[in-house]
Formats: structure tokens, sequence, C-alpha cells
């Protein structure tokens, strides 16, 4: 398998998703920098100009959760999503939660032009990122995390998503050492092989 990621997006959950499965797997950088993701050549791969990107024996994924739930489908050995219908839906409400929202709070700084073309708009959406991840923050640190991880003390896929969202939050200006819980999932997932991988790998 060949992982197109770019260094600190969410492409990084889907690598350590696949240390964690024991799966191998060929890293591909995309290079935002030179914004080879808009070019032809990317386009072949993924035409939405997006990271993950996924190329298996079968053909290629996109979309972090649905790249997710195929590592867990092909590598059910790892127990990265719960047999219980109900831990598996409170996994799932949680990557649902950071894809539709906490993500999309953190691309208002550095993606603003996907929805405003002025650059005033696009000042007041970064102006409104810090606001509006702290209050992520606090819905992750009161409704989300458990215990050391989404599910308590065990791993999900939820987790790796989590942990590249998190990581995004100081940057944005959230005081993280405010967030107890964070700040113990964090340290909890930076004592993880799979994430020291990605991290010595530089994909994080």
């Amino acid at each position: 398998m060949k992982l197109y990621y770019a260094k600190g997006t969410i492409a990084t959950a889907a690598a350590i998703t696949l240390h964690e499965a024991g799966l191998d797997f060929e890293p591909v950088r995309v290079n935002f920098r030179t914004a080879e993701q808009t070019k032809p050549d990317y386009h072949v791969i993924n035409p939405k100009g997006r990271v993950p990107a996924l190329v298996t024996h079968q053909g290629i994924l996109t979309e972090t959760g649905a790249i997710l739930e195929y590592i867990a489908d092909i590598a059910p050995e790892a127990g990265l999503r719960p047999a219980d219908a109900f831990a598996a839906g409170q996994m799932r409400a949680a990557m649902y939660y950071i894809a539709s929202t906490m993500h999309v709070n953190h691309a208002h700084g550095p993606r603003g032009s996907r929805w405003a073309d002025t650059e005033g708009a696009i000042a007041d959406m970064k102006a409104k990122v810090a606001e509006t991840m702290t209050d992520s923050a606090h819905h992750v640190e009161s409704h989300v995390l458990t215990g050391p991880y989404v599910l308590g003390e065990t791993l999900s896929l939820a987790d790796p998503c989590l942990y590249v969202a998190c990581g995004w939050l100081e940057g944005d200006g959230v005081r993280v050492a405010e967030f107890p819980r964070i700040t113990a999932f964090l340290e909890a997932m930076n004592a993880r092989p799979s994430v020291a991988r990605v991290i010595a790998d530089g994909m994080a």
C-alpha cells in the first residue's frame, strides 16, 4: 500500500492507524508548500486535491474515516474498532465531530480561501479560529474523552484523528495546559510506538 500524506495534516491519523494495525505501507509526501495537491499528476490519485489517499491492491481510497474503517476491516486482530455497537457508535460520533466541526474550525485559518474570496472575509475567519478551536477543546475535554482515550482505556480509530486535531490547538491559539484530559491524552498518544514512528519519519 501507498499512503499519500502532507506533514501535519489529518493524513497523519491514517499513518498512525496503519502502524497500530501492523500493516506495511509506503509513505508518499505531497508538498503543500508547492501546491502539489493542485497539480494534474496528484489529481490522478485524488481528484479532490486532498490528503490522505491510500493506494490498495483494489484501488484508491480517500477520506480519512473511510481509510481508517478499511484498515480496521483488513486487520481485525488489531481491535481498532469495538465489537460493541454502542461503543462503535461513540467512536464514530467522535470521528464525525472531528471531521465536520473541529477540522473545519482549524481549516478556517490556513485554508480560508476555500470559503471566501475577499481579504477581509478571510481575515475574519482567521481571527475566529482561536475562539472556535477553544470551543472544540472544551467539547473534547467534557464530552469526547472518557479516559486516557476516547473509549476510556482502549485505543480506537477515533484516537489517531483526535491526536492530530489536538496537535493543532496550540498553533491555533488554544491554551492546551488548561485542558488536563487533552494534555493526558496527548501524553498517552505520544508514548505509543505508532506515534513515535510517524514523528521519526517526519510525518507528524
